[in-house]
């Protein structure tokens, strides 16, 4: 990647409608713009945060009537001079467009590059750019808001916040460094203790948001399983409130996976019905339960439904912690409206059929999903796995800062451990980071963002 090109993309989703947004970036963008597009003033001469209507021409005909809103640097997404071109929504209008800038100079941009110009331009820090990919894949209230408040800089203040405190600890250390000689003491060592403890709690307070914070941006995965019959696909549609899965008195009737979505207090849950997981001679039946043990292993939460006909199935049991050992498991006995025979280690019991003990299951799941710790949406909150990941390698840096502080061991040695505590955090805002994390973070977003 060259900051120095000049980039274009389409920033919409491609096929026809109403309008579609070509996005452009860089030192010659209203040149560019204005070697293709005829209107009353040229756009190298407009003010930014204006909207100039025009006409783009292709060799002298006009392709399409267009509107162009000029953004100057530094006031832009990226920083940069940029214009974006709003067409007709027609795929060859775009396509014409992107070639004619092409020919005069521009080059298509790569995936997330006008984010990154902006991260690389000091708009935004490496967590709030990570936030705007967040904003674009969010499904559900929650995962906006959370997404929203790390774009807003939450995170990244609370972590500038923890790092300056690093900052001052290990400065103190230091200095004494340069004094070694003279056997100066800046800072008493239960002192230095007392400030890295302070440290660590702000750390393991964050990193105990993760699991609620995990479920608010990825959702949670619950795979329904249990023997044929036993009301699995009648549970996922009383919990959709709709029909979308065939429902039958025959036994197997379920012969893929069914994947829905649904939104639970503005938390995504992703709900797998699976196959009956049994013996099988039947070549479709037997891949769907092959799918259905897939989904367990992928899956945050088991339903483990059965009725009081079938009872308690040991083999699906020991399926389930073999699969998935740590997986969280509710224990559903669906058709309680029939005769309920003596089934071991239930958890909830249903009948989907008139609804008795369902509102108390579909608020069993959600307390499953989310844990046992609920924050507001004014709480700082970590959902990344490489923030996590980093908060994490610092704390284990502070614990070795504290045990060298304990050992009496010289200053040198716990501000080294400081510093490398520092150095994991500032890894989350991007004020270090290896170009390997930035082409990883940013090759997942789409290619006009």
């Amino acid at each position: 990647m060259d900051k120095e090109d000049t980039i274009v993309a389409l920033a919409t989703p491609p096929g026809m409608g109403a309008i579609s947004v070509i996005r452009l970036s860089g030192s010659d963008s209203f040149k560019l713009i204005d070697s293709i597009f005829n209107s009353r003033e040229k756009v190298s001469n407009s003010e930014g945060y204006t909207i100039k209507y025009g006409k783009i021409v292709d060799e002298n005909n006009t392709l399409d009537d267009v509107l162009v809103s000029v953004f100057k640097a530094p006031n832009s997404y990226t920083g940069e001079n940029a214009v974006e071109i709003s067409t007709h929504g027609s795929p060859f209008v775009v396509q014409r467009t992107i070639e004619l800038l092409l020919k005069n100079g521009a080059r298509i941009a790569e995936p997330g590059e006008f984010t990154k110009r902006a991260f690389l331009n000091n708009k935004i820090d490496l967590a709030q750019a990570e936030a705007v990919a967040d904003i674009i894949d969010s499904r559900t209230s929650v995962s906006l808001k959370g997404a929203r408040n790390q774009l807003d800089g939450l995170l990244s203040a609370k972590v500038s916040e923890i790092r300056d405190k690093l900052v001052n600890t290990s400065a103190l250390l230091e200095l004494e460094l340069d004094f070694s000689e003279e056997d100066i003491e800046f800072v008493k060592r239960d002192e230095t203790d007392q400030n890295i403890r302070e440290i660590l709690i702000e750390i393991e307070g964050l990193l105990l948001t993760y699991n609620f914070g995990r479920v608010t941006r990825n959702g949670v995965n619950v795979a329904i399983v249990g023997e044929p019959n036993v009301g699995k696909s009648s549970i996922l549609n009383y919990i959709l409130k709709e029909s979308r899965a065939i429902v039958s008195s025959i036994p197997g009737t379920t012969r893929d996976i069914i994947r829905e979505d649904v939104s639970i207090d503005g938390f995504l849950f992703r709900l797998y019905d699976t196959a009956g997981i049994r013996a099988s001679d039947d070549e479709l039946e037997k891949e769907g339960i092959t799918r259905s043990r897939e989904a367990l292993k992928n899956a945050d939460i088991v339903l483990f439904v059965m009725d009081s006909e079938t009872g308690f199935s040991a083999e699906i049991d020991a399926e389930i912690k073999k699969l998935n050992p740590n997986v969280k498991i509710l224990r559903v006995l669906n058709k309680i409206d029939l005769k309920v025979n003596k089934v071991k280690d239930i958890d909830y019991f249903v009948s989907v059929r008139n609804g008795k003990g369902m509102m108390n299951l579909i608020d069993g799941l959600k307390n499953a999903g989310l844990g046992e710790n609920i924050y507001t949406e004014k709480d700082i909150i970590v959902s990344s796995l490489r923030h996590f990941d980093c908060l994490k390698k610092a704390k284990e840096n502070l614990e070795k800062a504290r045990k060298s502080v304990k050992l009496k061991m010289s200053g040198e040695f716990v501000a080294s451990d400081l510093r490398a505590a520092e150095s994991t955090l500032m890894e989350i805002i991007g004020e270090i980071a290896p170009d390997d994390v930035l082409n990883n973070i940013f090759s997942r977003f789409c290619i006009g963002k």
